[in-house]
């Protein structure tokens, strides 16, 4: 199990992992676009979403951080642009705590099966951290 960053950017996500992979010196990262995603039946997605970043990752020290664009019509607070995210491979581990937190906090999205993980989901803990759970079954 490992616990790792994630940043949240409005539509200059590309950018910022440029700047960072150039900072840290780590070699251009592989990126994800919300328009490389597998359509969702009944869910159109908005023409500008198509090229902003789904999800991009960098080794920095040793450490996974991770970076995504936020939807375009719901656009992240700089200050709470940085989540925390839980990636592991044992499912009932992290659905229990996924759900221990959601107790007293709110669930952004509920855990379920994505097509990249049989577990993923978004959880705002009764203090304000935001935490991503995603189950690592070699889909990642």
């Amino acid at each position: 199990m490992t616990v790792n960053v994630y940043m949240i950017f409005n539509g200059n996500c590309e950018e910022a992992v440029a700047y960072y992979a150039k900072v840290f010196a780590t070699g251009p990262a592989e990126l994800s676009r919300f328009g490389d995603m597998p359509p969702e039946p009944g869910q159109e997605m908005p023409e500008e979403m198509k090229n902003r970043i789904m999800h991009a990752s960098l080794d920095i020290h040793g450490s996974a951080v991770m970076f995504s664009d936020a939807m375009s019509d719901a656009p992240i607070a700089i200050g709470k642009n940085i989540n925390v995210t839980v990636i592991s491979d044992d499912l009932h581990k992290m659905t229990k705590e996924f759900n221990q937190l959601g107790q007293e906090g709110k669930v952004q999205m509920e855990l379920q099966e994505t097509f990249w993980s049989l577990g993923y989901g978004i959880v705002e803990d009764k203090y304000g951290v935001v935490w991503m759970f995603s189950h690592d079954d070699g889909r990642q």
